[in-house]
């Protein structure tokens, strides 16, 4: 912190706040309370130190500041009515200890307040990747914004799918190198006996199949990041060369003699326990110090679940980006999803969106179209109560498809024999004409009663193949005086 500004009508008072102030370490300037406003609006101060000799203007100023932390002297135990930047309040003598901790609160609050301002655009359009205002993810990105800046080596921990790479590309954009490469190796994908050549290059002949010099990842990331993705997966024997690679900053390549210099920021990642791992003898312990200097946890989703809702936005936008028509959520399915424990973190959202996108393009997801296992709550499904018109219609016009299809299947086998039980003619028109209501009544009757036959004259059974409900079959059925002692005594 630099920039204190010292408040108070006392000179003596003054010259022992700056005393105090400069033997702490830091800068400050001085003003009496009448000039305080004007200061602040005319420059901007870390801290205000502030004799509370007039406790409401103190209140007054403070308010008017919200931007700025003050720090209230009382010279008589004065009682000082409590602000939200009012972050402390000591006494006189005012001693090294005392503000030592007042300032580390000023910290804290400029530090972790809501409205600092955003990052330029670029930065911003980068971070968007670890959208969030969970306290967690907030404080990955604060520590992503101190690290960056440094060559400091950066050890990303967290479970899988929770954005580790993400991470890493931010320190990397955000960075003196960001434009020099950003070169990822997953150290868990390439086999042991091929990981060094990957890593360091090798030269002509060096091993059956070389035919010809070839660069390694330490190489290609010259003056810019090297990012070695799943650590703990590295062989130890690889270890043992990464570490004093990392000692030296000097490799050679594989069938090579000649030492390399590399300029290169090395970040690593891993979802395992490293600490574990050393335990085991699994893992080098020199090389985890080596790397372990400035770690960052990545947080698992289901520590940060109220950030879903913004993650999703995210995401959509993403796939929209990519020229493919997103969904929308309701807010019920947002909150089943929140209930969801996402063991693949981030990632297996990201693979859900992509999935709700193709299954329902530009379309409202409601939490009956998630996956089961995604649903969560008792929502009962929205059932749609359509027109009888609607579905007599649907389903006459089914079954004269179907009869159409048969027509057509029994023309094609060259069988001109038709059952009596069959549906009525239907290829022309009759000269003299047709009585179209009676025409359909009897087609009518005549398909109820084959789904009656069909189904036992179970009539929930026949209902549902002829696409209607069952009261009002059973309707139709007394208009048509349809009853099976009927049936059975005309058949006999």
């Amino acid at each position: 912190m630099k920039d204190i500004l010292l408040v108070s009508d006392n000179g003596d008072l003054l010259t022992s706040f700056e005393t105090i102030v400069t033997f702490v370490g830091e800068t400050s300037r001085q003003c009496g309370l009448a000039e305080c406003e004007k200061s602040l609006q005319n420059q901007a101060a870390a801290a205000v130190l502030i004799d509370c000799s007039d406790a409401d203007k103190l209140e007054r100023i403070s308010k008017q500041f919200p931007h700025t932390p003050f720090i209230a002297v009382t010279q008589n135990g004065e009682d000082i009515p409590a602000h939200q930047n009012l972050v402390s309040v000591i006494g006189l003598p005012i001693t090294y200890p005392m503000l030592t901790q007042a300032i580390h609160r000023c910290q804290e609050y400029t530090r972790g307040k809501p409205f600092k301002s955003k990052a330029p655009g670029t930065k911003t359009r980068l971070f968007r990747s670890l959208v969030g205002r969970s306290e967690q993810i907030q404080y990955v990105r604060r520590l992503v914004e101190q690290v960056a800046p440094t060559d400091a080596t950066v050890l990303i921990l967290g479970e899988s799918g929770t954005g580790k790479e993400v991470v890493a590309r931010n320190v990397h954009f955000l960075s003196e190198r960001k434009d020099g490469p950003f070169i990822p190796v997953n150290c868990g994908a390439i086999p042991g006996e091929l990981l060094e050549s990957e890593l360091f290059g090798h030269e002509k002949g060096a091993f059956t199949g070389a035919i010809g010099a070839r660069k390694g990842r330490f190489e290609l990331a010259e003056s810019g990041t090297l990012f070695l993705d799943e650590i703990g997966d590295m062989p130890l024997q690889m270890q043992v060369k990464l570490l004093r690679v990392l000692q030296e900053r000097t490799f050679e390549r594989v069938g090579g003699n000649a030492p390399i210099k590399c300029n290169v920021r090395i970040i690593a990642a891993t979802h395992r326990d490293l600490e574990e791992m050393i335990k085991e003898d699994r893992f080098r312990e020199d090389l985890y110090y080596r790397l372990n200097v400035f770690p960052i946890d990545s947080p698992a989703l289901r520590e940060r679940k109220d950030d879903i809702p913004l993650l999703l936005q995210e995401l959509i936008s993403r796939i929209q980006g990519e020229g493919v028509k997103g969904v929308h959520f309701t807010e019920q399915a947002i909150a089943s999803l929140m209930e969801h424990p996402w063991g693949g973190n981030v990632r297996e959202l990201s693979n859900l969106v992509e999935r709700l996108s193709i299954l329902y393009p530009g379309q409202v997801v409601d939490v009956q179209d998630l996956p089961p296992k995604y649903q969560y709550g008792d929502v009962a499904p929205y059932q749609p109560d359509y027109p009888e018109e609607l579905l007599e219609r649907d389903a006459f016009n089914e079954l004269f498809a179907e009869a159409a299809h048969a027509e057509e299947s029994e023309v094609a086998e060259g069988n001109e024999a038709q059952s009596a039980s069959s549906l009525p003619e239907l290829s022309g028109l009759p000269e003299d004409g047709v009585n179209l209501k009676e025409y359909l009544s009897d087609l009518e009757i005549n398909l109820i009663k084959q789904a009656l036959e069909q189904q036992d004259w179970v009539v929930a059974r026949a209902a549902d193949k002829l696409g209607m409900r069952r009261t009002t079959l059973v309707e139709k059925m007394r208009k048509y005086e349809i009853n099976r002692e009927e049936h059975l005594s005309s058949d006999n």
